[in-house]
């Protein structure tokens, strides 16, 4: 697994077509043009407040994922639905509920996030700091090698 850059915001390399994956995460903001990209840009100015040391990737031939010392979250659209997948999200305290999908599984969690549905900013911010929260303060893997 890629680790996350140490330096600032956006400053991920680019990949091979020139692009950066932040021109990547504008580009299908605009290119889905529906609520699903203004869904999507909304998350990512909340992520980008509650971490302003958050990076941002372009994996997975086209998923934005968001990064401060592991993934905290990815950010799916489908149809009907933008989807935040969180890496360890099971791990994670959720007082207000917002984890919707993906329930089943041991390690991660996920909102749905369906059209005309209001986001709790003040809650989805709390629940990003905990995530970044829970990947800084793991022990850093030594290399096999070391």
């Amino acid at each position: 697994m890629k680790k996350a850059a140490t330096t600032t915001k956006n400053t991920a390399a680019k990949d091979a077509g020139g692009a950066s994956p932040s021109r990547h995460i504008d580009g299908r903001i605009k290119e889905l043009g529906d609520w699903r990209g203004e869904t999507l840009a909304r998350i990512r100015a909340i992520i980008k407040q509650a971490d302003p040391e958050v990076v941002e990737e372009w994996k997975w031939r086209g998923v934005p994922v968001w990064e401060h010392d592991g993934i905290i979250c990815t950010g799916e659209t489908y149809k009907a639905v933008v989807k935040m997948t969180f890496a360890k999200g099971a791990a994670l305290d959720d007082p207000k509920g917002l984890f919707n999908s993906s329930l089943e599984g041991n390690v991660r969690r996920a909102i749905d996030i369906r059209e005309g549905e209001t986001i709790d900013e003040k809650a989805l911010k709390a629940l990003i700091r905990a995530a970044v929260e829970l990947n800084t303060s793991r022990p850093k893997k030594k290399s096999k090698s070391a």
